[in-house]
């Protein structure tokens, strides 16, 4: 089996990691943004971390898209009683995740070795690592002003305009030995249908990530970037509508200009097929297929078509 490495956000990127663990197995390696990070209630909370561990794991909520499967309420719902806000809402299941983290990195474990503990605890075949032990915070600009991540997508429900994005911490960051590592040993690296400008935008952002890939590719190890914008639209989430804003073209077009200069294979859905023309200009070989995981199936296909692709010369 091909050593694969995954750079992924939270939804979009959690189901092709599924598929990619369900033909790979221990040789996938997933990267995970950290930008999306929080404290809530004085815990340390990883949305896109633990969309990922939580989906390799088979316990995820695929209905609600979020959260462990057979959840309770009844911590944050008592919270809400005593005042406190509770709009970022945490199961009671869910709840044991953060509390064990937060004891740990109060301790002074690195995050990757947090992770990798939860990993191993949940039984994942797969390795999952955060992109950086340094603390980064994505961060945008709307006509109310600078938010955090999680205010602006949870709170606020992506409803206002975004005219700016940052990553507050990034300069400072580096990516962790161990993600430098899995990206150096790699015989496949890809990049998630994830939102390409706050879920693997911090990663890519990151220092050392974009010189790791080149140097990857350098050595002849095919990158394959998938795009999360179907006939024009996000399957989930705001990325569409955040493209647009920021003066990117709301397709899979506007998705492969991104990853133009990065990887040099891009995998874009059956309804855009007429865009591949212009996907292959930018200097990218491009493969049309069917890219909507709606099932377990469907995502572990759309995985091997992924590595096919990858390593067809």
């Amino acid at each position: 089996m091909p050593r694969v490495v995954a750079l992924c956000g939270g939804v979009g990127g959690a189901k092709l990691a599924d598929g990619l663990q369900a033909v790979v197995g221990a040789d996938l390696t997933v990267i995970v943004n950290t930008g999306d990070d929080l404290e809530r209630h004085g815990l340390q909370i990883w949305p896109d971390h633990d969309t990922v561990a939580y989906t390799l794991a088979g316990l995820d909520d695929e209905e609600r898209g979020w959260g462990l499967a057979g959840e309770s309420w009844t911590v944050i719902e008592t919270l809400a009683v005593r005042g406190e806000d509770a709009w970022f809402r945490l199961g009671d299941r869910d709840l044991a995740t953060h509390l064990v983290r937060s004891e740990r990195l109060a301790r002074g474990e690195r995050p990757t070795d947090v992770a990798r503990a939860l990993a191993a605890s949940l039984r994942i075949p797969a390795t999952i690592l955060p992109m950086t032990d340094d603390e980064v915070r994505t961060e945008l600009r709307t006509p109310d002003g600078w938010l955090d991540f999680q205010e602006y997508f949870v709170h606020r429900r992506q409803a206002p305009e975004v005219l700016e994005v940052r990553f507050r911490g990034i300069e400072a960051a580096c990516v962790t030995p161990e993600a430098k590592q899995a990206i150096e040993a790699a015989d496949v690296i890809a990049i998630a249908p994830s939102n390409p400008i706050v879920s693997t935008g911090p990663i890519l952002a990151l220092p050392g990530v974009r010189e790791a890939l080149a140097a990857a590719a350098g050595r002849g190890t095919p990158i394959v970037a998938v795009s999360g914008i179907v006939g024009g639209r996000a399957l989930r989430g705001p990325a569409d509508r955040m493209l647009a804003s920021l003066g990117h073209e709301p397709t899979a077009l506007g998705v492969a200009r991104i990853y133009a200069g990065i990887a040099d294979r891009f995998v874009l859905d059956v309804e855009d097929r007429e865009l591949a023309p212009e996907i292959e200009a930018l200097g990218m070989q491009a493969r049309v297929t069917d890219t909507v995981m709606t099932d377990d199936a469907a995502r572990a296909r759309l995985a091997a078509e992924i590595l096919e692709f990858a390593v067809a010369a």
